[in-house]
């Protein structure tokens, strides 16, 4: 099961999954373009949060380009505890 811990939204896990499925990296405004539920404002604040957290890595500081990481894979899989989450 996947935590939420206290700094995740409920719109967090919907981003990891989107960039998981895609398996590309993707500026903020393409992900909201294409994802459905969660608004352009919401993406641009919470991709930068993920990326603090190891879950996205920033891959294009210049055009803001974002991409999964191993570590974002583990929380989908379930692999990480919320110890782990609060931690980073």
């Amino acid at each position: 099961m996947r935590p939420l811990v206290s700094w995740m939204t409920k719109s967090d896990p919907a981003l990891l999954e989107f960039f998981e499925e895609t398996g590309i990296a993707m500026p903020p405004a393409v992900v909201s373009y294409n994802i459905d539920g969660v608004s352009h404002p919401t993406v641009k604040r919470r991709l930068p949060v993920l990326e603090d957290h190891g879950l996205l890595q920033k891959v294009d500081a210049d055009r803001g380009y974002y991409r999964i990481t191993d570590r974002g894979r583990a929380y989908l899989e379930g692999d990480l505890e919320s110890e782990d989450l609060e931690s980073s």
